[in-house]
Parts: C-alpha cells; structure tokens; sequence
C-alpha cells in the first residue's frame, strides 16, 4: 500500500502544484495588469505634482516675460524723453539756416522792404513747419470768450449787446499742439 499511497500522494502533489500554478500565472497577470494601470495612470499626487510643476514654470516665465516688458518701456520712455523733440528741432533747423542768411544779407542792404518781405518769408515757412508737427493757432476773431482757451486779461465796457462777451482784441496769440491748448490766447473781452 505503500506504492499506492505515494502514488497517491505523488498524484496529489502534482495536482495540487498545477492547481498552485495557474494561481501564480493569475497574480502575475494581476501584477503586470495593475503595473500596466499604474504607468497608464499616474496617481493622483503624481498628477498633482505635475501640475503643480507646470504651472510653476509658467507663472516663471510670465514674471520674467513681464519683468522684461516692464525694463523695455523704461528704457523707450527715457530714450523718448531725451530724444523726443529730435524730430521738431530737425524740422526747425532750415528755418535757422533762412534766419541766419536774412541776418548776413540784411547787413549788405538799406531797403527795409526786402527785409520785410525776408522776414514775412521766413515766419511763413515757420508756421509750415509748426502746423506740421501738429501746432495750429487759436482762432480768436469775432470768436465767443471761451475760458479752455481765451485768457481774459481786460475788460472792455460800454461795446453794446453784440460785443458781451466776445473777444474784442488779441494781445497774445494762442496756440494748440493737436487739440491740446499749449498757450492761451490773452485777449480783451467785451462787458
């Protein structure tokens, strides 16, 4: 019996380990299943840190992007301080050039038309080269008193009804540098 008994036993054990390795094969099919999941699938404090990591580097490079922005338009508004009426005193410049040949030829003539007519020239070519950088004189004739860009500096009674209130002389012409008043123009105003 003892034959039969080990047989038995042999049959039992070889029954018993194959039973014991499907039940291996199935947890390393689990295994690889869940490893499979697990690197599909970050876990949520992976997920977390990720994100945490990326917006990170983006808020970094926002406050360098701004930082960068900020230093530039400084650099711009202090070259446009400095160099800002280039353009202007460029403009000007042939009108210096005109006043200074007037001055030389003046000298050689005593007919005080021509020096007239020169002067008349060059404040012509001046006030070109002013409306076109944008300066434009303040109308004030037969205008209404207007206190955002008259300057009242006389009163000037007994002038009747139609003359109440309107500029009656200009004493100094006023100007505007685009729709900007620049300088006031002093006028004597009708009581």
């Amino acid at each position: 019996m003892k034959e039969k008994d080990i047989n038995i036993e042999e049959g039992d054990s070889l029954q018993q380990e194959q039973e014991a390795q499907p039940e291996v094969e199935n947890n390393a099919e689990t295994e690889e299943v869940s490893t499979a999941e697990a690197k599909a699938e970050p876990s949520p404090e992976e997920q977390a840190e990720a994100q945490i990591a990326e917006l990170k580097d983006k808020y970094l490079r926002s406050v360098a992007e701004f930082d960068n922005y900020r230093k530039r338009t400084l650099k711009e508004r202090a070259e446009l301080i400095l160099n800002g009426g280039e353009k202007v005193l460029t403009a000007i410049l042939p009108v210096v050039d005109d006043m200074e040949r007037a001055i030389d030829n003046g000298a050689k003539t005593d007919d005080p038309q021509v020096l007239r007519e020169g002067m008349e020239l060059i404040y012509h070519k001046l006030m070109k080269v002013l409306e076109s950088q944008g300066v434009s004189l303040i109308d004030t004739n037969d205008a209404d008193f207007d206190t955002d860009i008259h300057e009242a500096v006389a009163m000037v009674p007994g002038m009747g009804d139609e003359k109440k209130g309107k500029v009656i002389d200009c004493l100094q012409k006023g100007y505007k540098l685009n729709d900007k008043v620049i300088r006031h123009a002093k006028v004597a105003v009708g009581q």
